[in-house]
């Protein structure tokens, strides 16, 4: 990551933290009304080959056992709240991510943050992919997410999604996250993850719908 790309992140970070804290509390005493504890859903993703950290997001499923874990499918469809499908939708359950961009797990804009199980199956294109900082938002999530989410959507097992995301939906994004990776190079870098920036935001907000 670039020194330019850093500062925009935290500069970014801290302002939508500054306008949102007020909002967010809010939403966080509506949702501990409505589904109780607790409020954020924290998962291993990893940020390189060999070094995990803890993303963070807004709790949109009821709670699950331990062993509950991997990609979302249909298989898990029905454990998905009425308030979590609204925050998925507008991605209000990602605010959290904030905090990872502080820390310097995450940036703005990159491949979204893959399962440990999925870097271990494919070392090799993750440790190409991984080369750029995992993203809130990128190519690939604005590209190729409605597909994806179509794809899953139709299986019926954890063992059914999981085949389908390893063997239709990793290859695909990872051609676009390497897309982006060779374009953010240039020197209209950082004018491409603004770009990417406000397609994502075009694409969440109520006009759109």
């Amino acid at each position: 990551m670039t020194p330019a790309k850093r500062a925009f992140d935290i500069f970014l970070a801290l302002a939508f933290a500054a306008v949102l804290a007020v909002p967010f509390a809010v939403l966080l005493l509506l949702l501990l009304a409505l589904h109780g504890r607790p409020l954020f859903y924290v998962s291993e993703r990893m940020r390189a080959p060999g070094q995990p950290f803890r993303l963070w997001k807004l709790r949109t499923m009821t709670v699950a056992g331990p062993d509950e874990a991997g990609v979302s499918g249909g298989d898990k469809a029905a454990r998905v709240t009425r308030v979590g499908r609204l925050l998925r939708r507008t991605r209000v359950d990602e605010i959290p991510q904030l905090w990872n961009i502080l820390k310097g797990d995450m940036s703005f804009v990159g491949p979204r943050p893959p399962l440990r199980a999925y870097v271990e199956r494919f070392p090799d294109l993750y440790a190409r992919v991984l080369q750029s900082r995992p993203g809130v938002t990128g190519l690939a999530s604005i590209v190729y997410h409605r597909t994806e989410e179509r794809l899953l959507a139709a299986c019926r097992t954890a063992a059914e999604t999981d085949a389908v995301y390893a063997r239709r939906c990793v290859p695909r994004k990872a051609r676009l996250d390497l897309l982006y990776q060779r374009r953010r190079a240039g020197p209209w870098g950082l004018c491409l993850d603004i770009w990417l920036i406000l397609r994502t935001a075009g694409r969440v907000l109520p006009w759109r719908r």
